[in-house]
């Protein structure tokens, strides 16, 4: 995040990360009463209650990726390479051991201690609190080398240990001696769990074997086997039911029946991927289980059979996503398409929101009955789509189109499944074309029309709500070559399509005539219409970008600097900026009213996918070999930032990408200079001095004036203000319009009954700044103070100028030239014209009587006259340009 001058967008955080490879930890929180389970994802580690399986706490990120989780009752423990740390409030690093030369794959927490095992088989036990090191222990990598650990129950300061050799050994760790050595059964072990009774221990092998036995009397009470391959995980059920569930590295869980010794059931395709974590709630018939496949879930068993059933998940793209796009107008929804084959919508509120529409298949009753694995069925991945929330309640509202798949799907968000409807061309109806695919869709912003574009230069319309073809555009195709984009206008009017030939064709919708063909200057790869501007962005296969004017036809903007193929463009919501990503793994941010490049920044893997929110506050991004969606916050929207455009030789700086916690909103302007470009422009007072300028006062500090009598009698009350019984404490302040309280220096704290009548001869200080004035001729300061007063005060110290007031001719003659300076320089016109008439109506008696306050006056008057005529001249020429406008007929 550390950037000169801190940009456009910031990270924020990512959505669609829930779990990765490295197995879960299940804790019980003794004061809350609850379990919480956590799991690494990325850098960081998620804490999710059991109960909603709601997230309660992100930890802050470690500086790699996070390989071995382990947990006890007050801290989780999490390493990457060689390198343990130990978070305190599922939050902070408060411990640091270092000490391992190679990567630590196994933890344990042992009491006071933790133990872990690298691969270089180095076993250490650290003091937690310490942070040293208790006791080292090497193996000998050829004769044992360490694959598994555990504690078991009830054995104090001792652990077993599992070896790829397939022995296992039992070691007291506090007298650091070998207990006892255990044959093994002849293949490696991959993991060890407790049993709840005493002394059994169920061990997993790498030949698909579970064997549960006991250490105490070493003898093997019984055997299972599994034929998927290496045991993953091992869990018992503790709700009084005898089950042990063990996973595969296929995905499948397999529930045996410890009493009657066989098989109860299985669970096929629990996750896409390896279960990489399994353990069942103690005490309830839930069981949760995590894997590579970006997927957390919990399962309950209260139906016939054994088998369980999701009760809660958490899941993501279990492969990189490849386009996402917001649904909707509110930007709290965004639909994603990945790798993985399926149509997830995230939330950008709560990840209780999150829905999964499903993978894309030919036929989903067949899909069901054949498992995930052997579906034959399954629609390849989806390459682009379409949303409209016009009509999504009453039918369809996505359509998409397959990677080298001739037929388009449809898709209900409301029923967050497969829609109704595969559109393909009639011809193809009953066979399928190897070579011939759609590559663009739209749909229209009334939801019942879709426009398809084939591999072809073919370009069909079809009804989302019957599915029926309505047409193509062309005799027989749109263009000679591929399609690479196809977009609808706001109102149904227009259809543009992109050929690969280097065309672009604006069609009328209804009736599918061709109305205008224009010629690029290179093949374009990708369209984006932005409906309420009518402006078209085009990215070309020579990485520049150019932008239409629908309504004109014409390039009003062409931009270039990219060095790689451009993967995506968003529009913001007002249509100034153009958000561009390419596989030169920079995201450009081009200003259209100015045609400049205003932000560009530096991340490490290639944005391949790229959507502004309609509410302008997030850019959403998803990258390469990345399963989350990477929100950036839009900096402009809170605070100030320079738009300014980029030199041409500008570098831009690597950005770190959002990680899983939200980053906490820095005060960029205490923490860095301003410079030159980043300085608020202040308006001067007065632009030109040929300009009449007013005032930037509220009307009710002038405008009134001169009806302050009539207000003071309107409110004046009807009786006298009651004093309250008990009056609170008041803090003493100055009068004003500025509330100010009064030092402590300037409270009075002997009360006198002597009037002190050389205080009410005072002058008051407009009238000793006005004397000033007569001799420097400098009248700002007495401006400025009665700027800065209200009506009432305005009228005191007015009528304190006349001598019977306290004031003399020559202030009463320093005002006028006030007056006069005003006029001069033609800014805070209002004021002065408020301030003479009150002046005027105060002393006309005492100004009539005297010579020289009359030829004062009569400047004043001359002055006056001069601007006045000026104004309105201007005024009657805007005044019959405007009559004209509105009469005559153009």
């Amino acid at each position: 995040m550390a950037r000169e001058g801190a940009g456009l967008f910031v990270p924020f955080r990512v959505l669609g990360r829930f779990s990765g490879h490295v197995p879960h930890i299940l804790r019980y929180h003794g004061r809350h009463r609850e379990f919480y389970v956590a799991t690494a994802v990325g850098r960081s580690v998620h804490t999710y209650n059991v109960k909603k399986l709601g997230i309660v706490a992100v930890s802050n990120a470690l500086a790699q990726d996070i390989t071995c989780l382990a947990a006890d009752r007050m801290l989780i423990f999490a390493s990457y390479d060689n390198i343990l740390h130990a978070f305190a409030r599922n939050k902070e690093v408060v411990h640091t051991y270092e000490g391992h030369k190679a990567k630590i794959h196994l933890l344990q927490p042992f009491g006071d201690h933790v133990i872990s095992v690298d691969v270089d088989n180095v076993l250490i036990v650290w003091n937690i609190e310490s942070e040293e090191e208790y006791l080292q222990v090497d193996f000998d990598k050829a004769t044992f080398a360490v694959s598994a650990l555990l504690h078991p129950s009830t054995y104090l300061n001792k652990i077993l240990l599992g070896s790829e050799q397939g022995s296992l050994q039992l070691w007291n760790i506090r007298s650091n001696k070998l207990l006892y050595s255990f044959p093994g059964w002849g293949f490696a072990v991959t993991t060890l769990a407790q049993a709840p009774a005493v002394d059994v221990v169920a061990v997993g092998l790498v030949s698909g074997h579970i064997i549960v036995h006991n250490i105490k009397f070493d003898e093997t009470l019984m055997k299972f086997q599994q034929d998927w391959g290496p045991i993953t995980a091992i869990s018992f059920r503790t709700d009084g039911h005898p089950i042990m569930a063990a996973g595969s590295p296929v995905g499948h869980i397999a529930l045996w029946d410890l009493e009657e010794k066989k098989l109860m059931c299985q669970m096929q395709d629990a996750h896409s991927t390896a279960v990489a974590g399994m353990s069942f709630v103690p005490g309830e018939p839930l069981l949760i289980t995590n894997g590579a496949d970006n997927a957390l879930r919990v399962w309950i068993f209260d139906g016939p059979g054994g088998a369980g059933r999701v009760l809660r998940s958490r899941m993501g793209h279990s492969a990189p996503p490849t386009k996402i796009r917001y649904h909707g107008q509110n930007g709290e929804q965004i639909l994603s398409a990945g790798q993985d084959g399926t149509l997830q919508s995230f939330s950008t509120v709560h990840e209780k929101f999150n829905k999964s529409l499903g993978r894309g298949s030919i036929n989903k009753k067949k899909s069901k009955k054949k498992g995930l694995k052997l579906d034959t069925m399954a629609l390849p991945p989806i390459t682009a789509f379409a949303s409209e929330v016009a009509h999504q309640s009453d039918w369809d509202g996505i359509i998409a189109c397959h990677q080298g798949y001739i037929t388009c799907t449809t898709w209900n968000y409301q029923k967050t499944s497969m829609g109704a409807h595969k559109l393909r061309p009639e011809e193809f109806s009953k066979h399928k074309p190897i070579d011939i695919y759609a590559t663009a869709v739209d749909i229209t912003s009334c939801g019942n029309f879709a426009v398809i574009g084939m591999s072809t230069g073919q370009v069909d319309v079809y009804n989302m709500q019957s599915g029926i073809h309505r047409g193509c555009y062309g005799k027989e195709k749109a263009h000679e070559g591929a399609i690479r984009g196809v977009a609808v206008d706001g109102l149904n009017q227009l259809v543009i399509t992109a050929g690969s030939e280097g065309l672009i064709k604006f069609w009328k919708f209804k009736t599918k005539v061709l109305i205008y063909s224009t010629e690029l200057s290179s093949s374009p790869s990708a369209i984006l219409l932005h409906r309420d501007s009518g402006i078209l962005g085009i990215a070309f296969d020579d990485f520049s970008i150019s932008v239409l004017d629908i309504e004109t036809r014409k390039t009003v903007r062409t931009f270039s600097g990219h060095h790689g193929r451009i993967n995506d463009m968003t529009f913001s919501p007002d249509g100034r900026w153009l958000i561009t990503s390419s596989m030169d793994c920079t995201i450009k941010t081009w200003d259209l009213p100015s045609g400049c490049l205003i932000d560009c920044f530096l991340v490490d893997s290639a944005a391949v996918s790229l959507t502004m929110s309609p509410t302008g506050d997030f850019l959403a991004s998803a990258h390469v070999d990345d399963l989350g969606i990477h929100l950036w916050s839009n900096r402009s929207l809170y605070s100030l930032v320079s738009l300014r455009p980029l030199p041409t030789d500008y570098e831009p700086s690597l950005v770190t990408r959002p990680s899983t916690c939200p980053e906490q909103d820095v005060d960029v302007s205490g923490d860095e200079e301003p410079c030159d470009e980043m300085v608020e422009y202040v308006s001067p007072e007065q632009l030109g001095e040929q300009l009449v300028t007013l005032s930037s006062l509220p009307e009710s500090r002038w405008k009134n004036l001169l009806s302050l009598d009539v207000i003071k009698k309107k409110n004046k009350p009807r009786e006298p203000p009651k004093v309250p019984k008990a009056a609170p404490f008041f803090i003493p302040t100055v009068p004003g319009l500025i509330p100010r309280y009064i030092p402590p220096e300037e409270e009075n704290n002997e009360q006198s009954k002597v009037v002190n009548l050389g205080v009410l001869a005072q002058k008051s200080d407009f009238c000793i700044h006005l004397e000033e004035a007569l001799s420097t001729n400098e009248y700002k300061a007495p401006l400025d103070l009665l700027k800065r007063l209200g009506p009432s005060n305005i009228e005191i110290e007015l009528r304190g100028l006349a001598p019977e007031g306290g004031g003399s001719m020559e202030v009463m003659m320093s005002f006028l030239r006030m007056i006069g300076m005003m006029l001069n320089k033609k800014y805070n016109f209002e004021l002065a014209q408020a301030y003479l008439a009150l002046f005027l109506k105060l002393h006309l008696k005492i100004l009539s009587s005297e010579p020289k306050l009359l030829e004062e006056l009569s400047k004043l008057s001359m002055q006056l006259e001069e601007t006045w005529i000026h104004l309105q001249t201007l005024f009657n020429q805007s005044l019959c340009v405007l009559t004209y406008m509105k009469s005559a007929l153009l």
